[in-house]
């Protein structure tokens, strides 16, 4: 397993942006494919973001497609999640989580960081 810790969460008005980070342990970073949740009030945790593992592709949760941006720079062994034209049914507490390739389940896991977007 890999340690995650996130940052980048906040109180930002609908239609603005934010970025998300999520930093790893050191070590075999690489060797995790990463994804993104979040968990809404009074909602269950949903998949926001992550790679197929099957395809390579990155799939995205339908409402945030064009929106939302995954991206990762193993060098810095970390995510981002770049987020634009926010909406308040975004507000949720967002978590990274990283799988070893090749493996279905994540198994690693932030603790999250809070996004709240106003209207």
């Amino acid at each position: 397993q890999v340690q995650l810790v996130e940052s980048g969460g906040g109180l930002v008005q609908a239609g603005g942006s934010l970025r998300l980070s999520c930093a790893a342990s050191a070590g075999t970073f690489s060797r995790y494919s990463m994804g993104w949740f979040r968990q809404g009030p009074g909602k269950e945790r949903e998949f926001v973001v992550g790679v197929n593992r099957m395809t390579g592709s990155t799939d995205y949760l339908d409402s945030v497609k064009g929106r939302f941006t995954m991206s990762r720079d193993n060098a810095k062994n970390t995510v981002y999640l770049q987020m634009n034209s926010l909406k308040p049914e975004d507000t949720a507490v967002y978590y990274c989580a990283a799988r070893p390739l090749g493996i279905t389940r994540y198994d690693s896991w932030g603790r999250g960081t809070q996004v709240t977007v106003s209207s």
